[in-house]
């Protein structure tokens, strides 16, 4: 951990703080508060919102078939607001909190804010979750005009949206008061500086809602007359998509910061590593345009610049992570004494260790998943022959499910002992937890990919559209059936990670005054394997094959859409 920040002296006053036992990192008692409450409405949130993934998983499988029309879109809407917006955002809150505080030496700006924050999220998560339950915001989780909800949905979310920002506010003034007080040697630590990121994306995404969902609240109320659907739609993604972005950017910062725990893992270039989360503030938003591209009120142009130059910035940025992440790993464990042939440091790394192996599996699935699917569908062309089918949700499972959800189940196991103080239950079937839901969110990502490439639609109760005469083939219902028997396994898996951690929390055995429980590092036998230079604190021949490798499944897969595309296209 001393390789994360420096430390000066804190801005504590006496009480305000505790040192953590394992690490003799500070932990401050107001920021620990508002983290656990944080933590738990989150995880409240990820039991809504699986419970909902569950049955529409069973929906869509076609001998199961499980809810009728009605409730399949309720529940839909329900999965995405507790999935995507609910259990992320509050969880971001808590790393925010985290990582100004512990890692800065600092003491919480504001308790005040903390509580409004905290106070107005919830009031705004319970506001929303009501009204799509009593049927009164069948709207889903675009919510696009001219469908309405009742204006209380839309002032739960506006609330939600300012409690958000309000928490981001006392991130930004913890930051102020730490740097005032000089509590912290040097430069911001890069986890610190990707959480800043996720936090200056934050205030831009939630001043798009504002600007979208308050006169769509005022129409709710019958205040306005109309809301034009095509402004509303290009405002909302500024909302929608970003939203995502901030996920994005914590979830690397994750990604620096658990390696570093675990491997001891050092960035290989800090300014390029700053320079990548510097890219997504100044272009992700104008990547949000990949949502657009069947719209007929946007101009072509400004579609050919968002999806070419704008996006492929934004990409970029994941594409120096996807190797500056991997690098300091293989970096790390080569400097250990693991230096057998390309992927010696790989094999020898800490598998049985459920944050390790979360967090690479995410990390894994995230750039080979989610980054190139992602990138495909987002040329104009291709998109017009995958946006409304299950090829995207495919996409948006392989980012925020596949990668920014299991990165959080990967912290929790080192953040719950230290927060909470409590010891983990069960922590031989937690090492298999993560393989059991990136399994389960793998085989149902399958399931869509190949679905959609067969031009089944997404958000659809029935393929067979009630029975007209629209040939359903076997393969096609056998591609959706892995949706649904992948869904059955990640719920499992979801349901022993949230199960244990319910457990840990209420009724654990406390590690006050003593180390948490090791999961389970990697041992130092660089004594026996030779001299270590400074030139191979840069030699990463085992990511470049990685990164080789995964730029190869990119141009398959890219050019196999576009032959798909061309089968659409008739040359007379």
């Amino acid at each position: 951990m001393s390789s994360i920040a420096g430390f000066l002296k804190g801005n504590f006053l006496p009480g305000q703080s505790r040192s953590c036992d394992t690490t003799g990192l500070p932990v401050c008692n107001t920021a620990s508060l508002y983290i656990r409450l944080n933590a738990v409405i989150a995880v409240v949130s990820l039991l809504i919102g699986a419970i909902a993934a569950i049955l529409i998983a069973l929906t869509r499988w076609p001998a199961v078939h499980l809810l009728p029309a009605e409730w399949f879109y309720r529940f839909l809407t329900v999965h995405g607001f507790n999935m995507l917006i609910f259990w992320i955002i509050f969880l971001e809150i808590g790393i925010l909190y985290f990582v100004a505080t512990t890692l800065l030496n600092s003491r919480l700006f504001s308790k005040a804010i903390a509580a409004i924050s905290f106070a107005l999220m919830l009031i705004g998560m319970i506001m929303v979750n009501a009204m799509i339950f009593t049927g009164q915001a069948d709207v889903l989780f675009t919510s696009y005009v001219p469908l309405m909800a009742h204006p209380l949905f839309y002032l739960g979310i506006i609330l939600f949206a300012v409690g958000a920002l309000l928490g981001v506010a006392n991130f930004f003034l913890t930051i102020h008061i730490a740097r005032r007080d000089k509590t912290y040697e040097g430069p911001f630590p890069l986890v610190v500086f990707g959480a800043i990121t996720a936090a200056v994306i934050a205030v831009v995404t939630i001043l798009h809602g504002a600007v979208v969902l308050i006169p769509t609240l005022l129409w709710s109320a019958g205040l306005l007359e109309t809301i034009d659907p095509g402004f509303y739609r290009v405002v909302w993604w500024g909302l929608g998509h970003m939203s995502q972005q901030i996920n994005v950017a914590a979830m690397i910062s994750v990604w620096y910061f658990m390696f570093s725990l675990i491997v001891g893992a050092k960035p290989l270039n800090h300014a390029v590593c700053r320079g990548a989360f510097i890219l997504y503030i100044l272009f992700i938003n104008l990547a949000s345009a990949h949502h657009l591209l069947v719209d007929p009120g946007v101009s072509t142009e400004w579609k050919i610049w968002n999806t070419s130059y704008a996006m492929y910035l934004a990409v970029l940025a994941s594409m120096l992570h996807g190797f500056t992440v991997p690098g300091a790993l293989e970096v790390a464990m080569r400097k250990k004494g693991y230096r057998q042939g390309l992927f010696g440091w790989l094999a020898a790394a800490p598998w049985s260790n459920p944050g390790f192996s979360g967090v690479f599996m995410a990390m894994v699935m995230f750039g080979f998943i989610g980054g190139i699917t992602g990138v495909t569908i987002g040329t104009e062309q291709i998109s017009i022959i995958t946006h409304n089918t299950l090829k995207l949700p495919a996409h948006f499972h392989g980012t925020v499910v596949a990668g920014t959800t299991l990165t959080f189940m990967a912290l929790a196991y080192y953040v719950v002992p230290l927060i909470f103080q409590k010891d983990w239950y069960a922590k031989g079937l937690l090492r298999l937890q993560p393989y059991i839901f990136a399994i389960g969110i793998f085989t149902v990502i399958i399931g869509m990919q190949f679905a959609g490439s067969a031009g089944i639609p997404r958000r659809h109760w029935d393929i067979s559209f009630a029975g007209t005469p629209i040939p359903i083939t076997p393969m096609e219902s056998g591609w959706l059936a892995l949706v649904g028997i992948g869904g059955v396994i990640a719920f499992l898996g979801l349901l022993i990670f949230l199960l244990a951690t319910v457990a840990t929390v209420f009724f654990g055995r406390s590690n006050k005054g003593r180390p948490m429980e090791d999961w389970g590092g990697v041992k130092d036998i660089s004594a026996g394997a030779g001299t270590w230079t400074k030139e191979d604190d840069h030699k990463t021949p085992g990511t470049w094959a990685l990164v080789m490798i995964l730029l190869t499944c990119f141009v398959v897969y890219f050019f196999a859409n576009w032959k798909a595309l061309a089968d659409v296209w008739w040359v007379h």
